[in-house]
């Protein structure tokens, strides 16, 4: 079905989410300063923001109709097949969009190539419209991306484009059961991120960052980063486990591909929590009693390319 709607996504900028935070421009401006800050920074990033963001309207309203969609609405939002969706913002952005896309295809636009690096974002706000009418005319050029998935005992589910998150809500550990290939442990632990082959550049590397820092520290000089991962793969870690005579840490990282899934069951009376790609308020309940299973997700992202299909 051709789109008859273009659904511009978009986030707050900085100085915005400032202003919200102290009510007007000046206040947020003497926060920012009195604390040693550079306040013009916060301006001129917003300035660019939404000079990218009038040039993108002004050039799609030839082309088709369209609406903006905050952030903070995705995970309420339903997008319609009749629904081309534009994101505009930094790459976390086409994250947070893609897994409620329901396999739309999504035309990503960097608005300030010169701060953000823009891996998902291949469009500017010049070039956009020859990736919307290649959508338009069904002959676009994309790459898809597999989700992650967590799966409840009681059918709920959430899918992730970058990684989950799965542990305590709040700063205690997290106690629960895992199994992988076979076998398990009872771990307490800071909880675990399951990563993508898009997301393993991410949170993911921080843990790999943490490790090499402290083998580095005490006479290890072995560089470690994590593995290449195939579309069909994800890697998972284990935070900070904590072994005692209750529990274990031996089952700390993996890989999961094909069927391959890892069970987890929570041993937390409350705040035990799923989330994905940073959407803290999208999220299952992990409290004791659930089960979940960890693994590849059918459903994929469609991210439009720049050149004709």
């Amino acid at each position: 079905m051709k789109p008859e709607y273009a659904i511009i996504v978009k986030n707050k900028t900085r100085l915005e989410a400032l202003t919200e935070r102290f009510n007007t421009r000046a206040q947020a401006r003497f926060y920012i300063e009195r604390s040693g800050g550079d306040f013009a920074g916060y301006e001129a990033e917003h300035e660019t923001f939404h000079q990218a963001l009038a040039l993108l309207q002004s050039r799609l309203g030839g082309v088709i109709r369209h609406k903006i969609v905050e952030r903070h609405f995705l995970p309420s939002y339903i997008f319609s097949e009749k629904n081309l969706i534009i994101v505009i913002g930094q790459d976390g952005l086409v994250a947070n969009t893609a897994k409620y896309s329901r396999g739309l295809p999504i035309v990503a636009v960097n608005p300030d190539p010169a701060r953000y690096d823009g891996v998902l974002l291949p469009f500017t706000a010049a070039d956009f419209p020859g990736g919307v009418e290649q959508v338009l005319a069904n002959r676009y050029r994309a790459r898809t991306a597999r989700f992650a998935e967590a799966r409840l005992h009681d059918g709920q589910r959430l899918l992730a484009f970058n990684d989950l998150f799965i542990g305590a809500a709040t700063h205690v550990s997290a106690r629960y059961g895992i199994t992988y290939k076979d076998k398990t442990e009872e771990h307490s632990s800071s909880g675990i991120i399951v990563s993508t082959k898009a997301g393993a550049t991410g949170w993911l590397s921080s843990v790999f960052n943490m490790a090499y820092g402290i083998t580095g520290a005490f006479g290890g000089n072995k560089k470690l980063k994590p593995p290449t991962l195939a579309e069909h793969e994800l890697l998972f870690a284990v935070r900070e486990p904590y072994v005692s005579v209750r529990t274990q840490g031996k089952i700390v990282a993996g890989v999961l591909r094909g069927n391959t899934r890892l069970s987890l069951q929570s041993f937390m009376p409350a705040n035990g929590v799923i989330f994905s790609d940073g959407i803290e308020n999208d999220f299952l309940p992990f409290n004791s009693g659930t089960i979940a299973s960890i693994g590849l997700a059918e459903e994929r992202a469609v991210l439009v390319e720049k050149g004709e299909g």
